[in-house]
């Protein structure tokens, strides 16, 4: 069985899409809308905009989305995936791959979603950094320690590696303690706390656009960040898309299931490739891997 996975921010790269724009009038449709959608010329920020004109959450955001759900559209040949998932903001263009969203849908959440976060990052500062580190419980038992500070396990992108997120003193602090338990500490350049308590007015402000968007039951599971479980009923695709802006991205997990429940093949589709399969190559070296 075949999973379509899809990379969320920080998969963004100059030039992104301009070769689909030139080379498919599906593409060029789909790129036109959305402008349209977003009020703005989106596609000449992708195509000809700078490193740092992309790393603007309110631009990264809708740009990866586009990139991957048009590759995936003009790519797949309308194959349908026996799952899908996607890394943070991946789940919105895997909810679209899926068949639960329309195109329209999905990436006007992904814009509101985008503009939150980027008011909830103005609003309170802080940051992320990587752990290198064997046992995650390690990690989550120094997080847990720091009362004084917000700091969380936000992301388990895979063995060996899990992503803390929070204020600034708190990471600092977290940073500090598990390098002294042997921990290869990597600060991250991020424009805030993603999956930690600090997202908690963008979510607020998320989920009343979610709760206004028609989703539909997907014609395959899509694999939720905040539980790593497949699911296809509706409610609680919206719940787990709600509370996945202050909840953790669970990676490695969605990955071990999926195995668990006969994927053999997974294909990353879009963004600057190979992230989620750099990840899925440290979990399982039997699966078979492409990219779109």
């Amino acid at each position: 069985m075949k999973a379509f996975i899809f990379p969320g921010q920080g998969a963004q790269f100059q030039g992104m899409g301009k070769d689909l724009y030139e080379s498919s009038d599906l593409a060029k449709k789909y790129f036109q809308q959305a402008n349209e959608i977003l009020g703005f010329d989106i596609s000449k920020v992708m195509f000809e905009g700078s490193e740092e004109d992309l790393r603007q959450t309110k631009i990264t955001q809708p740009a990866v989305f586009l990139h991957s759900i048009i590759t995936y559209f003009c790519k797949a040949g309308g194959e349908q995936p026996s799952a899908t998932a996607g890394h943070s903001l991946g789940e919105f263009t895997a909810l679209v791959a899926a068949g639960a969203m329309q195109f329209e849908d999905g990436l006007q959440l992904v814009s509101k979603r985008a503009l939150a976060m980027q008011a909830a990052c103005e609003k309170t500062a802080g940051t992320m950094a990587a752990i290198m580190i064997n046992d995650n419980s390690v990690v989550e038992e120094v997080c847990a320690g720091i009362a004084e500070h917000i700091v969380v396990a936000a992301n388990y992108n895979n063995p060996g590696q899990l992503v803390i997120s929070g204020s600034i003193e708190g990471v600092a602090e977290a940073s500090r303690q598990l390098s002294e338990k042997g921990a290869k500490v990597i600060p991250l350049s991020v424009g805030g706390a993603f999956h930690s308590p600090l997202m908690m007015s963008a979510q607020e402000e998320l989920q009343k656009a979610i709760e206004g968007t028609v989703i539909s039951s997907p014609f395959c599971p899509v694999y939720q960040n905040i539980n790593a479980q497949p699911v296809t009923e509706v409610s609680q695709i919206k719940t787990n898309l709600i509370n996945q802006l202050t909840g953790a991205v669970r990676w490695q997990q969605i990955i071990e299931n999926m195995l668990g429940n006969g994927i053999s093949h997974f294909v990353e589709v879009g963004g600057k490739g190979r992230i989620l399969l750099g990840m899925v190559r440290k979990i399982t070296r039997d699966a078979q891997m492409d990219q779109l």
